[in-house]
């Protein structure tokens, strides 16, 4: 699993003409998934993006968690982060898990990092075409991919 996950001071999904979800404070989370990927990547995964300490504390300095903040949390499938742009100019997205492998882990890890936050979390729609809005805070990006463990 590879996710891109940025501090925002809001965000949201629009499907159609209709916002999905939005969010205030916290972390937009853009989820791929391979077809490696186990349980065992997803659970690793979203703990750690809950326990990441990117979250300014009283004197500044990020050393606040998702968990620790009350941050919320809009997490979006994209299954573009496994692109491959070795050969030419047109990614490749052999990576990237088809559909019957990546729904039921991508709403596995729904519950799972629902579950370790500790409330519900937003939401795009896997496979709809999006529009995600994003106010970046910092801005602060990380990319952790479950196979490095970095």
């Amino acid at each position: 699993m590879r996710a891109v996950i940025q501090r925002v001071s809001s965000a949201h999904v629009v499907i159609g003409e209709t916002i999905k979800s939005a969010i205030g404070r916290g972390l937009l989370v853009l989820l791929a998934i391979e077809e490696a990927d186990t349980p065992e990547d997803l659970e690793w995964l979203s703990g750690k993006i809950v326990r990441l300490r990117i979250f300014d504390d009283p004197a500044g300095v990020m050393n606040l968690s998702a968990q620790e903040t009350q941050a919320e949390i809009l997490l979006i499938s994209q299954f573009t982060l496994f692109a491959s742009t070795k050969k030419g100019n047109r990614p490749s997205y052999t990576r990237s898990a088809r559909p019957e492998t990546a729904i039921p882990l991508y709403e596995r890890f729904i519950i799972r990092l629902t579950a370790d936050l500790g409330r519900p979390i937003q939401t795009g729609e896997f496979g709809a075409d999006m529009k995600v809005t994003l106010n970046n805070d910092g801005p602060v990006t990380i990319i952790i991919d479950s196979k490095n463990r970095e």
